[in-house]
């Protein structure tokens, strides 16, 4: 069994006008939790909000009158826009429909589209997201949600009596994440 391709949906709630696109930018990093909508990775591996990309998901190029409608707005990793492009395939807006129902990772964090899903596998080939970077991240993601939690319980007095060993797993983890940071540094 695998594990789901995301916890939290993103979900568009601005409600506001720009003339200009980019400006939902703010809104959409929001909205769509600081992660790309399309590969679930947060944007801060990529070097933050300043270099993630909005992604028109009915292209604006054929559809002009969409062009700075929020509903047609995706935050996304500028790897994922690029692949995409102005491509009219079978794709899945990321808010509109569960990406649970038609991704899931297997245990090593890869993404793998569910057979019974044709737009899934569209995506998978077109978009690239069977990378391995889309993996790293999901790990580094992990890696730093169970430090924080083992942060949190070293700070918690009831567990005076193994701080110690939470400290030792709390380091542990701390060179995984070193390792993999290093990775990401020599495969650039």
């Amino acid at each position: 069994m695998g594990n789901n391709f995301r916890d939290t949906s993103p979900k568009r709630s601005c409600t506001k006008n720009y003339a200009n696109y980019r400006s939902f930018k703010p809104d959409l990093a929001e909205d769509f939790n600081h992660k790309c909508g399309y590969t679930d990775c947060s944007d801060y591996w990529f070097g933050g909000t300043n270099s993630f990309h909005i992604d028109h998901f009915k292209p604006w190029k054929k559809n002009p009158h969409l062009k700075t409608v929020y509903s047609n707005l995706v935050y996304c990793c500028s790897y994922i826009n690029i692949l995409k492009s102005d491509d009219e395939g079978d794709y899945i807006d990321p808010c509109d429909v569960d990406y649970n129902v038609h991704f899931e990772r297997d245990s090593n964090g890869n993404i793998i589209p569910k057979n019974s899903s044709a737009e899934a596998k569209y995506m998978h080939f077109k978009l690239k997201l069977y990378l391995k970077r889309y993996q790293i991240i999901w790990k580094l993601d992990k890696i730093l949600l169970n430090m924080k939690k083992l942060q949190a319980s070293i700070n918690d007095p009831k567990n005076s009596a193994i701080k110690v060993d939470l400290q030792i797993l709390h380091s542990e983890l701390a060179i995984v994440l070193t390792d993999y940071i290093e990775y990401l540094k020599i495969n650039q």
